[in-house]
């Protein structure tokens, strides 16, 4: 038996629930400061008008997306989410590839993400694709109160 095919697009509008209940998924883990959904539809529908979500699906069902966006000669990725039960097969890290080379071929030189310095595991997961931390960022005022004290931490790469 064949594994079924896997298809990426870019997001629509029409698309904001499914990313919406995909994100607040990927992102449960969260739970332990944040006590709240990460997103919602209008807010996906605000990130469509500032830049792209590509999703992954597998006959029809939504199981990844990101969030891109162009700045300039710097390209954004945020929002990895990937479905519970298909995490670490490898579906993000070929998100993460073809946004760095949508960013790529869109004239950036360097790639950005903020990862929350609660969630110590992912910097180790983007600094073995290359990442390195550069920084820090308040915790977003647009967000759920967390329950800890945190921060983001900025990580960049080149894409050259």
């Amino acid at each position: 038996m064949g594994l079924p095919q896997m298809t990426r697009r870019a997001a629509e509008s029409a698309d904001a629930e499914k990313i919406a209940l995909l994100v607040n998924a990927a992102f449960r883990p969260e739970r332990f400061f944040i006590d709240a959904d990460r997103t919602n539809p209008d807010k996906v529908l605000a990130l469509l008008d500032q830049g792209k979500f590509l999703l992954a699906e597998e006959s029809g069902k939504l199981v990844a997306c990101v969030y891109l966006e162009l700045r300039g000669e710097r390209g954004y990725f945020g929002l990895l989410a990937v479905d519970p039960a298909r995490q670490r097969t490898g579906i993000g890290l070929r998100l993460i590839e073809a946004a760095e080379d949508y960013c790529r071929a869109s004239g950036c030189r360097f790639m950005d993400l903020t990862t929350v310095n609660l969630r110590k595991e992912l910097s180790g997961y983007y600094r073995r694709r290359g990442y390195v931390e550069n920084g820090t960022l308040p915790f977003p005022d647009d967000q759920h109160p967390p329950k800890m004290p945190c921060h983001l931490v900025k990580m960049s790469k080149p894409l050259a």
